[in-house]
């Protein structure tokens, strides 16, 4: 199969998925979850998080807060390398208008980040969640038309892949602080 064939059955999956255009329910719960990956709601709850939060929510928020800023760099290195055109559409003109590229989602990236993150941090119930959260936000931006599928699809495998290297970092990182200082900076 060529490229342009991929990106031609891309392009068809996409649309069958899209419900951007039909009004009721299916479409605001889409558009609603959509948004819920939305990167200044999540620094803002992060945010929120660190500076109303017990001293484990503190640590966590900043550890997250530091992937997600790492993460959102590397994908808009990516999108302004590629320059893929998002859909066309209505929808989402905020996104449009910001970030006209579409590969790979920052979204799906972010949401998938998170849920890897809240495996490896903790607590249980709130990775079991972000886990079940995830792939509903991806599927939620290609039915709103502001991605094709192998956009989230790329976004799903960065996010978990940025989130299991950033572990592994943080980990030995986290020990080493300890053993050297004997306490935590937060």
């Amino acid at each position: 199969m060529t490229w342009g064939r991929l990106l031609e059955l891309d392009a068809r999956l996409s649309a069958r998925l899209r419900v951007a255009e039909k009004p009721g329910l299916l479409r605001t719960l889409a558009a609603l979850l959509a948004h819920s990956g939305d990167s200044w709601f999540w620094g803002a709850g992060l945010l929120l998080t660190w500076w109303f939060g017990t001293h484990f929510w503190r640590h966590w928020a900043l550890v997250v807060f530091c992937g997600v800023g790492g993460l959102a760099a590397l994908v808009m290195a990516i999108k302004f390398s590629v320059k893929r055109r998002r859909p066309d559409g209505d929808w989402g003109l905020l996104y449009r208008s910001t970030d006209p590229h579409s590969f790979p989602s920052g979204h799906a990236a972010r949401a998938f980040l998170l849920a890897v993150l809240a495996g490896g941090l903790g607590p249980l119930w709130l990775a079991v969640l972000l886990w079940c959260w995830a792939p509903l936000v991806s599927l939620a931006r290609v039915a709103m038309g502001v991605h094709y599928v192998s956009d989230v699809l790329a976004g799903m495998l960065l996010g978990i892949f940025i989130g299991v290297i950033g572990l592994e970092i943080y980990q030995p990182l986290l020990t080493w602080l300890i053993e050297t200082t004997g306490w935590v900076l937060w």
